[in-house]
C-alpha cells in the first residue's frame, strides 16, 4: 500500500520528482533533487573537496608579472563560465567554489601552487597555466597526484597526458596551417623566425623551420632570434630583419615584450602595408598594450577572434562585456579558457561523478555546440577539433577575419615528420 498519504505535500512532491528523475534530463531537475540523486558518497570516492552543496575547483594563472597581460582574460573567462554554470544550478546539484592562486609568471611558483591546490585543497579540477613552461612545470604534479588540468593556450603540441585537457590549438592547427596560408596567399618563400626565449617559442620555431624547409617545402629560413621574457629592446633584431629582407616575419614573442616589439617595428618603418608579418601570439588581449596603430596590417594565426559573426559568440561577447565592462576585450586564449568549465561540466554529468578517472574516461567525444568559436568536440587525444583562422589587425585594436579552414581540423599533437625534442625551461 502506498505511504504517500503520510507525507506532507512538499515531501510528496520531492519524492515524486526523485522517482521520475531517471527519465528527466539533468538540466530539468532542481539542485536539491540532483544532489539527492547523486549523493556525495557516490560522486566523490577519492576524497576531493566536495560536499552535498558545493564542489571546489582551482584556478592557477599569472595575475602578476610579465604574463599577466595575456592571462588576465583567462581568469575572467573561466570565472564567467563558472558563474553561468552556478546560475543554472551548478553541476550535479552542487555550486562551484573557486580557489584562485597566482603563478606570478614564475614556473617554480606554478608547480608549488599546483601542489597546494591538489594536495592541500583537494580541488576536483584546475583551470590554469598559459605558457608551456608553466604547464611543463605543473605536469609532473598533476600526474603524480592524479589531478585534472584544463589548459587553454595554443601550444607546440608534442604532448599528451591523461591528466590534461588541451582546449587551445596544437601546431598543426595553428603553426602549419598558418604557414601554408602565408605561402599560398602571400607568396612567402623566405621567413625570419622570432620568439621569446623559452619552451613554446623555441619548439614552435623548430616545427616551423622543419615545415618551411623540408616537410612543407615552402622555402627557406633566413634568420632566427630569441629574446628573454620581458625583453624591451629589439633594435638589433630590427636591424637584422632589415638586412635579411624576409617575405615573412614569423613571430612568437609573448607577454609584455609584444608592446615594445611592435612599437619599435613601427618606429623603424616596418609596418603592415610594407611587410608581411604573421604571429602566433598577439590576440585582442595583447592588443590592449600593443595598440592597434602599431599592429595594423599584420596578421595573427588563431582559432578565435572577438569579431567572429555567429550567435554563440554574440552572446558570449555580450555576457563578457556585461561582467567586465564595455571596453573589455576577448582574445583566443580567453575564449579557449571559457570552454574549460563547460567541458568539465559535460564530462562530470556524463560520468555521474567528480572522480578524476571517471571524468577523464567520459571526456572523449564530448561536443560543445555553444562554443563561441563554433562547434567543437574533444578527441580521444584530449585536444579539440577546431577551425583554424587568420585575422588581420585593424587600427582600432580589433581583427578582421580574412581566412578560415573549410572544416574542423582533427588535432594531431604528434604530426608526421615533426619530431622535436623539447629544449629546457
Amino acid at each position: 500500500m502506498s505511504q504517500d498519504h503520510d507525507l506532507d505535500p512538499k515531501s510528496l512532491q520531492r519524492r515524486r520528482l526523485l522517482q521520475g528523475a531517471a527519465a528527466l534530463p539533468l538540466a530539468g531537475l532542481p539542485a536539491w533533487a540532483l544532489a539527492q540523486q547523486f549523493p556525495t558518497a557516490k560522486v566523490n570516492t577519492t576524497k576531493l573537496a566536495i560536499t552535498d552543496t558545493e564542489v571546489t575547483v582551482g584556478q592557477l594563472h599569472s595575475a602578476t608579472g610579465t604574463m599577466a597581460i595575456s592571462e588576465t582574460g583567462s581568469i575572467q573567462a573561466e570565472q564567467l563560465a563558472i558563474d553561468q554554470i552556478n546560475a543554472m544550478g551548478g553541476i550535479l546539484g552542487r555550486k562551484i567554489k573557486v580557489i584562485k592562486e597566482d603563478g606570478a609568471s614564475d614556473w617554480p611558483t606554478f608547480a608549488e601552487k599546483s601542489k597546494k591546490l591538489l594536495v592541500n585543497d583537494r580541488v576536483a579540477t584546475v583551470f590554469g597555466c598559459w605558457t608551456s613552461a608553466s604547464r611543463k612545470a605543473v605536469l609532473p604534479v598533476f600526474e603524480k597526484e592524479n589531478g585534472l588540468l584544463y589548459y587553454p593556450t595554443f601550444y607546440e603540441g608534442l604532448e599528451q597526458s591523461k591528466n590534461v585537457i588541451y582546449t587551445g590549438q596544437e601546431a598543426t592547427q595553428q603553426i602549419i596551417w598558418g604557414l601554408d596560408w602565408g605561402a599560398k596567399e602571400k607568396k612567402a618563400k623566405t621567413f625570419f623566425l622570432v620568439g621569446s626565449d623559452y619552451i613554446w617559442p623555441r619548439t614552435s620555431m623548430k616545427i616551423a623551420r622543419k615545415h618551411i624547409e623540408s616537410v612543407g617545402k615552402l622555402g627557406k629560413v633566413v634568420g632566427e632570434e630569441y629574446y628573454p621574457l620581458g625583453n624591451t629592446n629589439f633594435n638589433s633584431l630590427i636591424n637584422k630583419i632589415k638586412v635579411a629582407k624576409p617575405d615573412c616575419i614569423f613571430c612568437a614573442v609573448v607577454g609584455g615584450s609584444n608592446v615594445a616589439f611592435y612599437k619599435q617595428l613601427k618606429a623603424a618603418g616596418i609596418t603592415g602595408d610594407k611587410q608581411f608579418l604573421l604571429t602566433l601570439s598577439v590576440t585582442e588581449d595583447e592588443m590592449t598594450g600593443v595598440g592597434g596603430e602599431n599592429f595594423a596590417g599584420f596578421y595573427s594565426s588563431m582559432k578565435y577572434f572577438q569579431s567572429l559573426d555567429n550567435e554563440n559568440n554574440k552572446k558570449f561577447v555580450a555576457a563578457f562585456k556585461a561582467k567586465y565592462g564595455k571596453d573589455a576585450v576577448i582574445g583566443d586564449v580567453t575564449q579557449a579558457a571559457y570552454l574549460g568549465p563547460w567541458l568539465w561540466k559535460a564530462a562530470v554529468e556524463k560520468a555521474g561523478s567528480f572522480d578524476v578517472d571517471k571524468v577523464v574516461a567520459a571526456s572523449p567525444g564530448i561536443e560543445l555546440k555553444t562554443a563561441p568559436e563554433g562547434y567543437v568536440k574533444l578527441d580521444a587525444n584530449h585536444h579539440l577539433w577546431s577551425k583554424a583562422r587568420i585575422g588581420q589587425g585593424l587600427p582600432d585594436g580589433t581583427f578582421k577575419v580574412v581566412a578560415e579552414s573549410a572544416d574542423l581540423i582533427k588535432p594531431d599533437p604528434f604530426p608526421q615528420g615533426i619530431s622535436v625534442t623539447h629544449p629546457g625551461h
